[in-house]
């Protein structure tokens, strides 16, 4: 039996934003996610994915906004050191900005909504790293400030994670991540491919 969503309840659209009138948010496509003790399950893949997606975006036109969490010297969210930078094949190009976010929600104590705003575009299209935190809380927050959201599911990634007393694979927390962002928050959608 098919199930009802929170957005069918409340009569919210359900097609994904065209890019090329969306403002793209790509979110902690940072070293860190690559190697060591934050490494995550699937990294190179959803980097391949979001190069994609952004050298689309570039393409067609659309606002791209970059956000790297800073978690100071010494973290390794430490975006003073290699470890923190940006992944160099998702790397900001003249004229992107650059958002620097100490929570899950980029929104949140940054300018990242002023940004959206200048830009004139109600949808975002957003993916990054992870996906049942920085993705799924961002998300959360353009739809509570007005934005509409579609996050990109093939250039999002994250890690297995332990929870009563079991341990949830990468897969299981990426896709349950995904089914709160669509019940709600936003449009999911597998890959750019599926952009307007």
């Amino acid at each position: 039996m098919p199930r009802t969503t929170l957005r069918q309840l409340n009569d919210l659209p359900d097609a994904p934003a065209k890019l090329a009138d969306s403002t793209l948010i790509l979110i902690d496509y940072q070293n860190t996610y690559t190697t060591g003790v934050m490494e995550l399950d699937g990294w190179r893949d959803a980097l391949d994915a979001a190069a994609r997606l952004l050298e689309r975006a570039r393409q067609e036109g659309a606002k791209v906004i970059h956000v790297v969490h800073d978690g100071g010297a010494g973290t390794p969210y430490d975006i003073n050191a290699e470890t923190g930078r940006i992944h160099p094949s998702v790397a900001r190009a003249d004229g992107e900005s650059v958002v620097v976010k100490q929570a899950p929600d980029a929104f949140y104590g940054t300018e990242l909504g002023r940004l959206v705003d200048e830009a004139g575009r109600t949808d975002v299209v957003i993916a990054g790293f992870m996906t049942h935190m920085c993705v799924a809380f961002t998300a959360q927050g353009a739809f509570l400030r007005g934005n509409r959201a579609t996050v990109v599911a093939d250039a999002s990634a994250t890690r297995s994670l332990p929870v009563a007393g079991t341990e949830l694979d990468a897969r299981q927390v990426h896709l349950g991540a995904l089914a709160t962002i669509a019940d709600l928050y936003g449009v999911v959608v597998a890959s750019e491919e599926d952009l307007g």
